[in-house]
This record gives C-alpha cells, structure tokens and sequence, in this order.
C-alpha cells in the first residue's frame, strides 16, 4: 500500500506559499535528521528555485549522529547550507540568523530586513522551534501532523523578518520508502496510513542497521535471522500487547513501535543514507517509466479492439 496524504489544508498552504516567495530573500526547510530526504518537499524546491535556502535537520538528537553527518554533507552546497538543531539547543535564533545572514550576506537591514520563510513537514518541529526562539507559546504544537494551519510572521532579530508556514506534504509521494518513512516519524495523518504495515516496514529497517538497540529496549534477544513480523509478535508479547486466547494483538504492539521511535525510546536511529535514496529514488523512476508504457500498450490494444469491432460492423 503506496502511502498518501494531501488534504485540502495542505494544497491551501501551497497557494499561500508561492504567494509569498515573490517577496522571500531565504528559504529555511527544517527536515526531520532521521529521515532527510524523505522529509524534503520537492513542492518547495520547486517553487524556491534560485533562492538561498537553510536545510535544518532538526531533531538531530534522535538521528544516529554519523548518518547525521553524511546527510549535512550531502546538502551542503553553492547556495545552501545544512545545520542541525535539536530540543536541547540553547540558542536556535542565534544558530539560524547565523546562517541566513551566510547564505544572503550584506542583504539584511533595520530598514529593509531580511525576510525569511520557514517550512517543512508535519511534526517536523517547526512549532516548537518557533516557541524557542520567541521564548512564548505563540505556534500550537503536538503530536499529530497539521497542527498549524496558517502563516505567522516573527522578528527574528532586527535584521530578520520570519514567516513560519503550516507543515505541509505533497501530492504524490513517488519513492515508497519515502512515504513509509514519513508515516513512521508522525508526518501522515493516521486515516491515510496501514499501522501494521508501516511498523513492520519500519522493524525490518531497524532489523538491518539497529538490531542492538531493539534488543535492548525490548528484550527480544537474538534478532539475527527474525523476520519482522516475529519481532513485532514478539514486542507484543514483551509489552503486554495480548488477547484472549494467547493471541498478541498486533494493532497495539504496532503502536508501540511507532510510539517509541518517534519519541526515541529505542534509541538514536536514521532510516535512510544517501546511497540508499539514490538507489530508492532510481528505482522509483524507473518503475513510473515503466508503468507509463504499460498504461500506453494497454491504450493503444483498447484503441485497437475499438477500431476492430467497427469494420465487422
């Protein structure tokens, strides 16, 4: 099942925020570090073309820190740059007007400040950084996707003018991986999504690259050779996930994987390197090319049948 989600809210933001990067000096996209790419929006790249922009890997303190490292390296380049940020960073603002002010130097005056928007995801964090950097409540935030639901503008400092955005996703997510990942980190409503399926795409991740820590947290002991749904029947059964009869109830051990990966109980963990999203996203073009000749041969044998049938006639 192809993860989806693009309410009406979210295509709302979209109008209102390619209206306002006619006036944006600088783009700031907060990613979420356990998922860099699958948490990039390629609406906003497009829409942002040519612009500075500030790749925020937020929520570092969850991402395994190495992976972490590569995915800065891999954004770094002419005319962006990547930082990481995390709950615990003492001085957001100062670490943000540090780099709008490097990547769109001599452009920010007291007169005619820097005007800066800042978008993501859902449950990316934007919220909570912009509660940070205000030192007030002024953004909602939680634990469900598309919390905030309209612009708010914030002076970042005298220099810095700062547009805060509703998190937002886009309309066809093309890499699958991509779509399981954003569904495991709390980024897709849960109406758009298959719990079991996601926790058992996220278990066989962890499987590959963490099994240390999911023994650790769940105490399931030697995971090597387990498939996922062994490892889920087993957190079930660790976790008091049951029903009558001996059976484990897989909606709630589901629950508690996701639960506790977004909240990084398990441990600091990634769910994609850079080679691997190559490979993901060549492999997803790749399978739409090859579905568009499929979708052409299937046309052009109706057109065929069509025009048959009309000569016997």
């Amino acid at each position: 099942m192809a993860i989806q989600w693009f309410p009406g809210h979210m295509n709302k933001a979209k109008k209102e925020l390619q209206e306002r990067l006619g006036g944006i000096d600088v783009v700031i996209e907060m990613l979420d570090a356990r998922l860099p790419a699958s948490s990039a929006n390629p609406m906003i790249a497009q829409l942002a073309k040519r612009k500075p922009s500030i790749k925020v890997l937020n929520k570092q303190d969850l991402a395994d820190p190495a992976i972490t490292q590569q995915w800065l390296n891999w954004y770094r380049k002419p005319g962006t740059i990547a930082i990481g940020l995390d709950a615990s960073e003492k001085s957001p603002a100062q670490k943000l007007i540090e780099a709008c002010m490097d990547v769109a130097p001599n452009r920010g005056t007291i007169d005619k400040p820097l005007r800066v928007v800042i978008c993501g995801i859902p449950n990316v964090g934007k919220s909570t950084l912009i509660n940070s950097i205000t030192g007030r409540r002024i953004a909602k935030t939680g634990n469900e996707p598309g919390i905030t639901k309209g612009q708010q503008r914030i002076m970042l400092c005298d220099e810095i003018e700062l547009f805060d955005t509703p998190g937002m996703l886009w309309p066809k997510i093309v890499v699958p991986q991509g779509g399981y990942n954003l569904a495991a980190s709390g980024a897709v409503g849960r109406n758009a999504m298959d719990e079991e399926e996601v926790a058992l795409e996220l278990l066989a991740y962890l499987i590959r690259y963490y099994g240390k820590e999911l023994d650790a947290r769940y105490n399931i002991g030697d995971i090597a050779g387990m498939q996922d749904w062994q490892v889920l029947e087993q957190i079930g059964r660790k976790r008091g996930g049951m029903l009558p009869g001996g059976r484990v109830n897989i909606q709630k051990a589901s629950e508690i994987v996701l639960s506790d990966f977004r909240s990084g109980a398990i441990g600091r963990m990634t769910l994609e390197r850079p080679d691997e999203w190559r490979a993901w996203e060549k492999a997803a073009k790749e399978a739409a090319v090859l579905r568009a000749a499929e979708k052409e041969v299937a046309r052009l044998e109706r057109e065929a049948r069509v025009a048959k049938a009309a000569k016997r006639r």
